[in-house]
């Protein structure tokens, strides 16, 4: 009996759930649901110009991760030869589908070697993630000009 009745909840809160979906073309929309459009679905889920901005400024960091639809690039550690007691890592998040300041955000992690040798946390100038901020959305400017330009 307890089995039934669980059944029967599960049953009522995914219909529950999928009745929200109206949005989706094949729940409950009806003829008022759209299909997706072409750009939504071959596109990326963030803007192109600051995604490739993203990978072309940071290409001299180790890539660890990239995630198109959800707008997170993610970088390995970056030991600058010159610099080689400290160690940088960052991810950059792309915020929104327009060409935006605000559609950007980078955050770096900063280690630096200890006496033993050992890597710690070490504060980060606070100049540096607006600094990549900037040259990334400048890059995505200067892509975004090119392009109108061929057009």
């Amino acid at each position: 009996m307890a089995l039934v009745r669980g059944a029967a909840v599960a049953l009522i809160a995914s219909g529950l759930l999928l009745g929200g979906c109206s949005s989706l073309p094949f729940v409950g929309g009806g003829s008022k649901a759209k299909a997706p459009s072409m750009e939504a679905q071959l596109g990326i889920g963030v803007n192109a110009y600051l995604w490739r901005a993203t990978l072309d400024t940071l290409s001299f960091m180790p890539l660890a991760s990239a995630d198109p639809w959800g707008g997170v690039v993610n970088y390995d550690w970056y030991v600058n030869p010159q610099t080689p007691n400290e160690r940088f890592k960052a991810t950059v998040f792309i915020l929104d589908r327009r060409l935006r300041a605000d559609a950007l955000n980078v955050a770096v992690t900063k280690e630096v070697k200890d006496a033993s040798g050992a890597w710690v946390s070490a504060p980060v100038a606070a100049q540096t993630e607006t600094d990549l901020e900037n040259a990334i959305l400048t890059k995505a400017r200067q892509l975004n000009l090119a392009n109108a330009a061929r057009r």
